[in-house]
């Protein structure tokens, strides 16, 4: 039982129910709740049934669930996971409030809130749609400056199908464990929060430009005509100017869009440079690693480790942060 617990619930049933908050009851149709809700019986020492989906609860019941609620004994059951998360999708901050959640399950909401909003925001890249975005992306923000070692369970998220904010979502959550993993004593203290917010905000926008490039190049499985490809090569350049019409001119973000495919080496583009700044060497290697492992129309996909050691291997890259990989997937999330 915890030490603020007002009534002797037992500590496993949290295995199989989620303890529902008054923020998070508060977020439901008052009337017609999206899923099944119990409350925890004393007398029985058990959980029964109090609203079955598809019914409606009178006055006198809702006021009497916000009673219950305040004194600890509503809860919806784990089966449910699947629509308790779409639900706190669409407010992600209620994970901020939520002390029942499990990593892993948090990791569930904001994979499936961020890949939604970063579709919609590619589909329609103007700022009102952006700004929902920005949003989320601060919730994400504040979850893991609390304790960055929780974008672990977010790589184990990582979807396996590209698509434009399928790669993005990878890239952003692959990008932050990583950082994570470089700097894995003292994060916080090292890290200013504006900072972080931007690097953040630029490893998840970073292939923005692409948002231009029509679909048929973007999903074409043949290879691609001098065209085609100048529109593709040229994406970093047009990220760069729509972060400028979105009012986001940071460094870092500038960094992560300008920079994700320049290379140690300068063989990469648009400037071939040899000197990356952090933010940009960092994406390269994420997004690289995130393509590597995703099916494309082009490409069968690699191994996690595979992928990894390919990296760490190549010149190209940063050694201190393809070595940052290799020990996340193998020591951290014990891939192989």
């Amino acid at each position: 039982m915890r030490a603020d617990q007002k009534h002797d619930i037992p500590d496993g049933l949290n295995e199989e129910y989620y303890q529902v908050s008054e923020d998070i009851l508060g977020s439901f149709n008052k009337y017609r709740p999206p899923l099944n809700i119990f409350t925890f019986k004393e007398d029985v020492a058990r959980v029964v049934p109090y609203y079955k989906v598809g019914g409606r609860l009178s006055n006198d019941q809702v006021e009497e669930l916000a009673g219950l609620t305040n004194e600890g004994l509503v809860f919806v059951s784990r089966e449910d996971h699947p629509v308790y998360v779409k639900h706190i999708s669409y407010q992600l901050d209620l994970v901020l409030v939520d002390g029942n959640l499990k990593e892993k399950e948090i990791a569930d909401i904001f994979t499936q809130a961020l890949t939604r909003r970063l579709a919609e925001f590619f589909e329609q890249p103007v700022k009102a749609v952006f700004d929902k975005l920005w949003v989320d992306l601060m919730v994400l923000s504040e979850y893991l400056y609390a304790d960055i070692r929780r974008a672990r369970a977010l790589v184990r998220r990582l979807h396996r199908e590209h698509t434009l904010e399928n790669h993005s979502m990878n890239t952003g959550f692959l990008g932050l464990a990583l950082w994570g993993k470089i700097k894995e004593k003292g994060f916080a203290e090292g890290v200013k929060r504006a900072n972080f917010d931007r690097v953040l905000a630029g490893l998840f926008l970073h292939d923005l430009g692409m948002a231009k490039v029509p679909v048929f190049i973007r999903t074409k499985d043949k290879p691609l005509t001098g065209d085609e490809r100048g529109k593709v090569n040229a994406h970093t350049k047009v990220g760069f100017e729509m972060l400028g019409k979105l009012g986001l001119r940071y460094a870092e973000m500038d960094q992560c869009v300008t920079e994700h495919h320049e290379r140690m080496n300068g063989s990469g583009y648009p400037l071939k440079s040899v000197k990356q700044e952090f933010p940009g060497r960092l994406t390269a290697v994420a997004d690289s690693f995130c393509a590597m492992i995703t099916k494309r129309p082009y490409a069968e996909p690699m191994g996690p480790v595979q992928a990894a050691n390919a990296l760490a291997q190549d010149p190209r890259y940063d050694p201190e942060i393809t070595k940052a990989l290799q020990m996340l997937l193998l020591i951290d999330l014990k891939m192989k």
